[in-house]
């Protein structure tokens, strides 16, 4: 019996793990692309389509990325009054998951193209719709690395440095990062569960 599209969606779903440990075999452009093309049909505000993505496949790319973005982890972790072991493996662990991965996108928010307000309250929801729809093009990427047989990991590290993102990667002064997409083929299967839907919800 044919399952319906709501019963592959769903199985789709349930299937998708977060995945920090790939194989070291190449992700083609090629199918970076689509996933790119599954972003871009994302839902967002106004229909403005605020997203912005800086595919990196360039393992040096990569590295300087890490670096940076490791610099200003371990300043912020010491400043937090961690023990400098701690800092350095937690410091470690984020670089080595950045560099090592065979290929990252990084997500972006432009408020070019946004309604402009002059009270803060519209011109704060504003930026929150904006967030969540870069959001929700990073879902539709999650959903279609994994369709496409890859292992992809969100991390959000790049909220804590956007300034140093920027100029690691040259980009305009408009791209505010929101998070990066590790992704490759996995060398892991992550089992875990989600909490049962009735203690996440209220019926009225």
């Amino acid at each position: 019996m044919e399952l319906s599209k709501l019963a592959v969606l769903l199985d789709l779903m349930r299937g998708r793990r977060s995945v920090r440990r790939y194989d070291q075999r190449l992700v083609p452009e090629v199918v970076l692309r689509r996933l790119l093309e599954a972003a871009r049909w994302a839902p967002s505000a106004h229909n403005r389509q605020p997203w912005r993505f800086a595919v990196i496949i360039d393992p040096a790319q990569r590295v300087e990325l890490a670096a940076a973005m490791g610099q200003r982890f371990r300043a912020d972790l010491e400043a937090d009054g961690l023990p400098a072991d701690l800092v350095e493996q937690r410091a470690a662990r984020s670089y080595a998951r950045i560099s090592g991965a065979p290929a990252v996108i990084v997500m972006f928010l432009s408020l070019a193209e946004m309604d402009r307000y002059p009270d803060p309250r519209r011109q704060d929801a504003e930026r929150i719709m904006t967030v969540q729809s870069v959001a929700l093009a990073a879902q539709n990427l999650l959903l279609a690395a994994h369709a496409e047989g890859l292992g992809a990991c969100w991390m959000c590290a790049p909220l804590f440095c956007p300034d140093v993102v920027r100029t690691a990667l040259d980009l305009p002064a408009d791209w505010e990062a929101q998070g990066l997409i590790t992704l490759g083929y996995p060398a892991e299967e992550p089992t875990r569960d989600r909490e049962p839907i009735e203690t996440k919800i209220r019926w009225y």
